[in-house]
Order: C-alpha cells, then structure tokens, then sequence
C-alpha cells in the first residue's frame, strides 16, 4: 500500500517552460509540495489543462482552470485523470486528495467504489485555514 497524493495546480505560475513541480508558484502550492514530500509515497499534480501530471514532467505555460470549466468539460476531464490514477495506482494505494472542490468532485467517489481508501483533509477549509493545517502537520 502506498501514500499517493494529488496536489492541484494555481493560478500562479511561471511564464516559461519547466517542470511541473517547480512550474507552479504560489505559497500554497509550495507548502503542500513540502509537505506531500514529506509524506507521500508518490505523487501528481492535477492540472486543468494537462490533467495528471507527474512533478517532472516539462510543461508550457498556460492560462486555464476547472473552476470556469463547463460541468461537461469536467467530467472528461476528471475521466482522463481517472484513466491515469488508475494507471499508475492499485486499488491497495491510498489516495489523498490536497485539492479544491472542482478538482476532486468526479474523483472522490468514483475512487471509492474501486476500492480506493480516499482522504480530503483540506477539504471545507479556506486558503488560510489550509496554509496552517499544512505548516502543522509537517513532519
């Protein structure tokens, strides 16, 4: 059994080409990168326009968001992503979700009739609220 996490992307980004885990680069996602690898077994990054990204991957710059995303164009989406979680997981992984409403809400329950043990731990709280749960619970 591993711990994977999803980590999703920001607004705040480089305007050049790099690897996705330095390509992001805001507060937030610099304290949940630390603390992912601190604790995960692997990880991704749930892009809105490349989907599930592994951290080192090269990507483009770029300018899109689920949060403006149609609810159709979501859903192909989260099934893309799906179609890579299940290829780089087993359903023995644990899932654990440090992402926005938007980015987990074709996932969560779909994970769980796979059999997936998922986790949500910032879900329901704000950016601040979240920025503090991560600097706690770093090891």
């Amino acid at each position: 059994m591993a711990n994977v996490y999803l980590v999703s992307c920001v607004s705040v980004k480089l305007d050049k080409k790099a690897a996705a885990a330095d390509f992001y680069s805001s507060s937030w996602f610099k304290k949940a990168r630390a603390y992912t690898e601190d604790h995960a077994d692997s990880w991704f990054i749930l892009s809105a326009k490349y989907g599930l990204l592994d951290p080192k991957a090269l990507i483009e710059p770029y300018d899109k968001t689920l949060n403006s995303m149609p609810k159709k164009e979501r859903l192909i989406w989260a099934e893309e992503v799906l179609y890579k979680i299940l290829s780089n997981t087993t359903s023995a992984d644990n899932i654990v979700f440090l992402a926005g409403k938007r980015y987990r809400e074709f996932l969560v329950r779909r994970l769980n009739e796979l059999g997936y043990n998922v986790e949500t731990p910032l879900a329901n709280m704000g950016i601040g609220k979240q920025l503090s749960w991560l600097s706690r619970n770093m090891k």
